[in-house]
């Protein structure tokens, strides 16, 4: 038998807004490095094409990490899994800023990949438990955000300090969290208990909305994340805007996207919706004649990969046992990250 639920603390369903603005830097990180890449391959000796696993190691960081700090979280609660992270996210960023090369760079981007992955995975846990869905869009419209931003944060940072700066900007959400310690009550264990019961995952791998909200939340990823890399230098060379420049526009129509995914989650749209907007996103960006078009395909992107982790973070755990939720959550996470991890590395071979 699993152990029952904890009991949802009554501010928690206010939480949100703090939960989104623990998450946006996390995610920062993923999209920070996008329009440094030929920086980077210059001052580390690599091809461009190579230069890219920056990107790409984040996405395999994050997604290897969410297993192992969502295991963290069933020990030690989602503050547990904050206490792990922030040592990853400090390590990882330490490497990546100093340590010399290409090798040490892309070790580096590992680690504060899978401190990300933890600070994801306890907000998007605290997000779960709040019945009425609102805290779970709320956190992922933030890091939607967080991820647009960084397509500006990145090229700025680069050009006021150094491209190793678009690297580790993973290391904000360490200042959140300090702002916000013990307000969240962090320390309470998942709803799982300790451990996993007996038959809890194939349970879950079982459940028809799990394997179907998490189908779709691939899709929608791996096309956002590819287009976050892609798109952006396609809307440059048409307009023949500066990295700096293309990062704001970029930044721009996609926090649009991320913001007016509020609308489709009120809206309880359906799966369709979600899968037609991603496959119009990436026609719109391969064959669009102009950098306002390519824009926004991102924006579109953006909205229906929002509003779609909004929606289906709580379809996925739709009839399982309270107890399997934290986990479910966990694993329909874990899809998300294959997509952030494949997006850019599928964009890099294509373009």
């Amino acid at each position: 038998m699993t152990a029952p639920a904890v009991a949802l603390p009554a501010r928690t369903r206010g939480d949100g807004p703090v939960l989104a603005a623990l998450a946006a830097p996390a995610a920062a990180g993923v999209s920070g490095p996008a329009l440094v890449v030929p920086e980077a391959a210059a001052s580390l000796g690599v091809s461009v094409g190579t230069a890219a696993w920056l990107l790409t190691v984040f996405g395999i960081g994050m997604a290897v990490g969410t297993p192992l700090l969502t295991a963290a979280g069933r020990r030690g609660g989602p503050g547990g899994t904050l206490r792990v992270a922030a040592g990853l996210v400090v390590a990882g960023a330490a490497l990546a800023l100093f340590a010399p090369g290409f090798p040490a760079a892309l070790g580096g981007r590992a680690l504060l990949a899978a401190g990300a992955a933890g600070v994801n995975v306890a907000a998007f846990q605290l997000a779960g438990r709040d019945p009425t869905g609102r805290s779970a869009a709320l956190v992922a419209i933030g890091s939607a955000a967080g991820g647009t931003a960084g397509l500006f944060a990145g090229p700025a940072i680069a050009a006021t300090l150094d491209w190793r700066g678009a690297l580790v900007l993973p290391l904000l959400s360490l200042l959140v969290w300090g702002a916000i310690r013990g307000g969240l009550g962090t320390d309470a264990k998942a709803s799982g208990g300790n451990t996993l019961a007996a038959g809890a995952l194939p349970t879950i791998l079982r459940s028809p909305a799990f394997l179907s909200s998490s189908a779709l939340m691939l899709l929608l990823s791996t096309v956002n994340f590819g287009l976050m890399y892609a798109g952006p230098r396609r809307a440059g060379e048409l307009a023949g805007w500066g990295a700096v420049q293309t990062g704001a526009y970029a930044a721009l129509a996609s926090l649009a996207g991320a913001v007016l995914s509020w609308g489709l989650v009120r809206a309880h749209v359906r799966w369709w919706v979600l899968a037609g907007g991603g496959a119009a996103a990436v026609v719109l960006a391969a064959g669009g004649p102009w950098a306002w078009v390519v824009l926004a395909a991102g924006g579109l992107s953006s909205l229906v990969t929002a509003g779609g982790q909004g929606l289906l973070t709580g379809r996925s755990a739709d009839g399982l046992p309270p107890g399997l939720r934290d986990t479910a959550v966990g694993l329909f996470n874990f899809a998300f990250l294959i997509g952030v991890a494949a997006g850019p590395a599928l964009a890099a071979s294509l373009f």
